[in-house]
């Protein structure tokens, strides 16, 4: 039986997956085309198997959807003001496959084992359904797995004899029965899905040991919904464009406000405003949690900067107050190492020994995409992490350097560095964690390093133009980062973005421009987002806005879209303002298309 041949794959049936899917789509609605996930639903983060008791959005209502397809309270039963329940996003995702006529051509339970590039162009996709192996061929392949697909879970001393439930935070669901059964857990870990299982536990009465290790990044940021002595809501006030001036950006000119953004992070005044900005955010939520009015709560005050933390910094999104949970003693906070598991027990470094009914762990996930690409070395030239080789990796030594010099030059306040924690290790050195996997998040590895965070930077594959990564960025602003990078990789495919954007490949020194942009914009996130995932991949948040403005410039549509200076600069951007995008595109190459006889 001959292998199968579409004209485009996309691997990952999430908010991007299903984007790139519906856009290629309305552009080339005769194309053929598969969605694969491994999962058994749509949705990714929002599939089923993943919507365990009480979850939500940190997003409210208006900035959490499709710029073509709004969210709203008649259908959707989500009033302004609240925040999304997961099932509410994971039917709103059906919803939208549906109504675009992708749902159809998506095939979940498939994992995607390995992508093997076809020497004259193509991918060869070897795939697993069930026990099934079969292979696929894809002309283009868009990847859109994301990056919290795999998860990290250590291996703990003693853990074979602990016979209690020992688990992954993405498998909270598989073990929601123990919210009704347990009387006493223990959770690990300091990000938001560790802060969203405390609660679900607490909120019901059952005791909680939270254990945050002493030598990582310590609890994350947790805003309430509105922020500033003006109560702004958050995901709009990044949203808003003078307020991302505040934030040195290496992409920032994109927005066209060069002498603002040379004023406030060039000069020694705009420096002194600028760090008055991110003193009164960061003061602000403090001062609104009232960390400092218990000795437990003030376990939770945040560890870094607020100036410093990228998607991590994050939204209270819960029914009741989350921090009476931890006045009351219902939740108790320790800032430790865990040494070794025994049997029902949790023993610490600090020799506290917790009884315990289970231990659930939010740590982390493999930055890696969930599959093999082949030949073997072919990472480097993708432009995905691997270890540093030689003179032919684009991230070399004397690229970073280069790099860093006008980081520096151009955001002089990025040379002063926080030490967030000066006992900072790897999660693996910290106690009696260990690995039984191949991959150790803490192996040193390159970045991601994507042109626009989506585009092999090498002259190989802006040559064959039938590959690019969609998703490799964290931030508030998902669904439209979806929208935009769809139409960027498409319009990429179709040959349709200017020269000055992806020039050919036979351009020398144009291609080697790429390739330091490249590097520059990877290298950027290790200084401006020390407190998040800035040195392995995209993680933004008040860059948000810039970043889709470079996208749309290249495809030459209108960046400015609020009719008028003032507008523009002070209210905040939202999927309503790019509700046509797909059709300015259309109209945009049907303008430029040659006739058919030309």
């Amino acid at each position: 039986m001959p292998t199968e041949t579409l004209d485009l794959v996309i691997v990952g049936a999430g908010w991007f997956g299903l984007c790139a899917a519906k856009t290629n789509h309305q552009l080339h609605p005769d194309a053929t085309f598969a969605i694969l996930d491994g999962a058994a639903t749509i949705g990714g983060v929002w599939a089923e198997h993943r919507l365990y008791p009480g979850l939500k959005s940190n997003n409210m209502l208006g900035t959490y959807e499709y710029p073509d397809f709004p969210m709203d309270t008649e259908t959707y039963g989500v009033k302004p003001g609240e925040h999304i329940p997961g099932t509410v996003i994971h039917k709103y995702l059906v919803d939208y496959a549906t109504k675009f006529g992708i749902l159809s051509h998506v095939r979940a339970n498939t994992k995607v084992v390995s992508a093997e590039a076809i020497e004259d162009g193509g991918w060869t996709l070897t795939l697993l359904t069930g026990e099934t192996k079969s292979t696929l061929v894809a002309k283009k392949l868009i990847v859109a797995a994301g990056l919290t697909s795999e998860p990290f879970l250590p291996h703990f001393e003693g853990q074979e004899s602990f016979g209690k439930p020992l688990f992954h935070g993405r498998d909270f669901k598989q073990y929601a029965d123990t919210l009704d059964i347990a009387k006493s857990v223990t959770v690990f870990g300091g990000t938001k899905s560790a802060w969203d299982m405390v609660y679900a536990y607490a909120s019901k009465g059952i005791k909680v040991d939270w254990v945050i290790r002493s030598t990582g990044h310590g609890p994350i940021w947790q805003s309430p919904p509105y922020v500033t002595p003006l109560k702004k809501w958050l995901e709009k006030l990044v949203m808003t464009r003078m307020l991302t001036w505040f934030s040195p950006c290496i992409w920032g000119d994109a927005d066209g406000y060069t002498g603002m953004r040379g004023f406030y992070h060039g000069s020694a005044i705009g420096r002194g405003i600028t760090n008055t900005f991110w003193s009164i955010l960061g003061g602000d939520v403090i001062t609104l949690n009232k960390y400092d009015s218990h000795p437990e709560t003030a376990k939770l005050k945040p560890w870094s900067q607020a100036m410093f933390t990228a998607s991590s910094f994050s939204i209270l999104n819960y029914e009741t107050d989350f921090f009476e949970l931890v006045r009351n003693g219902t939740v108790k906070v320790h800032i430790t190492e865990i040494s070794s598991l025994a049997p029902g027990k949790v023993n610490l470094t600090d020799g506290t020994v917790l009884e315990t009914d289970l231990l659930g762990c939010v740590t982390g996930w493999k930055h890696v995409p969930p599959m093999k690409f082949l030949p073997e070395g072919i990472d480097k030239e993708l432009g995905l992490p691997h270890a540093p080789t030689d003179a032919e990796d684009i991230y070399t030594e004397d690229a970073v350097k280069k790099a860093d010099k006008e980081i520096f030059k151009r955001y002089p306040r990025l040379k002063d560095q926080p030490v967030q924690n000066k006992d900072l290790k790897p999660l693996l050195e910290s106690g009696g964690l260990s690995t039984k996997d191949a991959i150790n998040p803490s192996t040193p590895l390159t970045p991601y390093t994507l042109y626009r965070f989506v585009l092999p930077p090498t002259q190989k594959f802006i040559r064959r133009r039938d590959i690019a990564f969609a998703g490799i960025v964290m931030n508030f602003s998902i669904p439209l980062m979806a929208q935009m990078q769809s139409l960027w990789i498409l319009a990429l495919f179709d040959g349709t973005l200017p020269k000055s954007v992806v020039p050919e490949a036979d351009s020398a020194d144009a291609i080697a421009e790429l390739r330091y942009q490249t590097v520059l914009t990877s290298r950027f996130g290790k200084w401006r987002y020390p407190a998040g995932h800035g040195s392995q991949f995209a993680d933004f948040v008040f860059d948000s806005l810039p970043y889709l403005d470079q996208l749309i410039g290249d495809l030459g549509l209108p960046i400015y879209r609020k009719g008028g200076w003032l507008a523009e600069a002070t209210t905040p951007y939202g999927p309503e303002d790019y509700k046509d995008i797909v059709a300015e595109w259309q109209a945009k190459t049907a303008k430029t298309a040659k006739p058919a006889d030309a």
